[in-house]
């Protein structure tokens, strides 16, 4: 959200891809194992069918309204993990076929799939932090190579976008870095409030 100030919403999509996807593969090798393959397979498979209509609506729509849409998308979904929500027992597939059918229209649109899918189990209260993130992991892994195939076909990433990337890769890959290392000391409550803080600021400072 935040470089949507920068380089538009079409801008923004593609340079987030370039950047985070050899780093989305090497954090998925490290959880690879942990993964729900069961759970997340239903979401992938809708996101995968739905990806095309938000990377038309990156195209198609109006910049402005884009942004207004990305922001606003953002701070529902904190409200929703805010409000204190939350779902026991396994999702059906109706669910998983929903969420993951929005996750792939919001990832086409503005790369932000990850946060449908991170309030689906955010609210559980079957899944812990350490298995969320591992998930997460899996399921990025996957997706962008779909969005990448769509985004080229569809002109998003062009070479000019590999250009303006190269200067991030360093700062980007050191963030995810000192995120990873200090994981493992967050409690599942700490790991809740920083996730809802860091959400929130992207949305605050990528506000039209």
């Amino acid at each position: 959200p935040i470089a949507t100030l920068a380089v538009g919403p079409a801008g923004a999509a593609a340079l987030l891809w370039v950047i985070d996807i050899p780093f989305a593969y090497m954090l998925a090798a490290s959880s690879w194992r942990r993964v729900d393959w069961r759970e997340i397979m239903p979401l992938l498979l809708a996101a995968t069918l739905s990806l095309p209509l938000g990377v038309w609506m990156l195209t198609q729509a109006d910049p402005l309204t884009t942004r207004w849409i990305i922001v606003l998308c953002i701070l529902a979904g904190v409200a929703c993990l805010a409000s204190g929500w939350r779902y026991k027992g396994a999702p059906g597939l109706p669910l998983s076929f929903g969420v993951g059918s929005l996750a792939g229209v919001v990832s086409g649109l503005a790369q932000i799939g990850g946060l449908p899918i991170a309030i689906f189990w955010l609210a559980s209260q079957t899944k812990g932090a350490r298995q969320t993130r591992d998930n997460l992991n899996g399921f990025f892994c996957l997706l962008p190579t779909v969005a990448g195939v769509v985004y080229v076909l569809s002109g998003v990433i062009t070479t000019k976008t590999l250009w303006q990337a190269v200067p991030l890769f360093l700062p980007y890959g050191v963030g995810l870095l000192i995120g990873a290392k200090l994981f493992p000391f967050a409690s599942e409550s700490v790991f809740r409030r920083i996730a809802y803080m860091v959400i929130v600021m992207a949305a605050a400072i990528a506000m039209p």
